[in-house]
């Protein structure tokens, strides 16, 4: 990670290293748990099917499982997100208000600021799907933020990241590294309901996937024989399929840089699905993307296990749901896809439909969950007193007046 000698350690500003656990500021208290590393003697090429059924046992230090639709907490939550939806973060502009920042990109969920050596990257509460905005959704930014830190610090030992500090509740300011136009989709099921999701091209045909030859006779949400890759280019308008050989033939990356991204891709991956299911949920799929930094080493960047990259589902009940056909509990976005789909063409029409309040609000509950589930912390609900950009202005200020490289 970057050197950055001149920090007065008596700032709350956290760093991190790829070596070891992290903590951050104030304002982003991490349970005790995810101040070490998970230990997972090995990770299995499959789990095994009983486990998905014994997994809600595991969970007596955890919030129940029922929690999703019937709570307290559910209800806290709903009751803060209803009167919160007129101040979420749908937009920056930080290049305005601190000058060191010298640009900014817009991209679908992150405003990413330009800072020299490194990448100040604000995550909004916009939601996206089908290649484009669907609207904004409360605490959204936050409660990603937070999933991907605490899944960085657990994934060290697999990956080294690009984070450098974590200055406010919904900023990350990350390594600049040279990223790899590529997302690495790893997948343990065939499903979906997007044009490059697994099903759709599955149920049209399609037996050989980015370079995965698939058996005949599965059905929808079925398990695949083992974890695969199915990576895609990372475009403005729309992501591709691709094949391993075509991403090295086209000159993306060397092969030895995808062998390397692919091993870790998978590996993240199986680990992702054991810690999940430990915690009642279902690593269903997910992406990666990765950099190289200066020193040539390959830094897993962005996010992870989040519910805006990744699908989860319930444990407890997919097994009896799948053998009846319905399909399984998520907690992630899908079902605004699905809501989408079903009112409009969210691939070609110009404009969409708003997505109702009750689906918003429940989207905006079911990250938190997830977040609360997996990570045993207590999501904090944010004060709303002092606008959030104005909050994010000046943690970013003090954080950048700290930073020396």
């Amino acid at each position: 990670m970057a050197c950055i000698p001149g920090l007065n350690p008596s700032k709350t500003l956290a760093i991190i290293s790829s070596s070891s656990s992290y903590s951050i500021n104030n304002n982003l208290p991490l349970s005790s748990s995810s101040k070490s590393h998970l230990k997972i003697t090995q990770l299995s090429k499959r789990l095994p099917k009983i486990s998905i059924v014994m997994a809600t046992k595991q969970q007596e230090d955890g919030l129940s499982l029922n929690a999703l639709t019937s709570s307290d907490r559910r209800d806290e939550v709903m009751i803060a997100a209803t009167s919160s939806l007129s101040n979420c973060l749908s937009e920056t502009n930080l290049h305005l208000t601190i000058p060191s920042l010298k640009s900014k990109t817009r991209g679908k969920v992150r405003d990413i600021y330009d800072g020299g050596d490194y990448l100040v990257l604000v995550t909004t509460d916009r939601q996206s799907a089908f290649d484009r905005v669907l609207a904004s959704i409360p605490f959204k930014g936050q409660v990603l933020n937070d999933t991907s830190l605490w899944w960085f610090n657990q994934t060290q030992h697999i990956a080294p990241n690009a984070i450098i500090a974590v200055p406010d509740k919904n900023v990350t300011i990350a390594k600049k590294c040279s990223v790899f136009p590529v997302e690495f989709v790893v997948r343990g099921y065939v499903t979906g309901s997007t044009d490059t999701s697994l099903w759709t091209v599955y149920k049209n045909g399609v037996r050989n996937y980015c370079g995965n030859a698939l058996p005949e006779g599965m059905v929808k949400n079925e398990r695949l024989p083992a974890n695969i890759i199915t990576p895609t280019t990372k475009a403005a308008d729309h992501d591709l399929p691709i094949t391993p050989d075509e991403i090295v033939q086209q000159g993306l990356m060397s092969q030895a840089d995808y062998d390397e991204a692919s091993r870790k891709a998978l590996s993240l991956f199986e680990y992702g699905q054991r810690v999940a299911l430990e915690h009642g949920v279902i690593l269903v799929d997910t992406k990666y993307e990765f950099g190289k930094g200066p020193d040539g080493s390959v830094l897993l960047i962005d996010e992870v296990h989040t519910p805006d990259s990744s699908r989860y589902w319930l444990a407890h009940s997919y097994e009896a749901r799948f053998n009846n056909g319905l399909e399984p509990e998520n907690v992630d976005k899908e079902f605004l896809r699905l809501w989408f789909k079903d009112h409009c063409n969210p691939y070609e029409d110009k404009v969409l439909p708003n997505a109702p309040e009750e689906l918003v609000t429940e989207l905006a509950w079911r990250y938190i969950f997830l977040y609360e589930t997996i990570t045993k912390s207590r999501f904090q609900i944010p004060e709303t007193a002092e606008p959030i950009h104005d909050r994010i202005t000046r943690n970013v200020s003090h954080a950048l007046s700290s930073l020396t490289f």
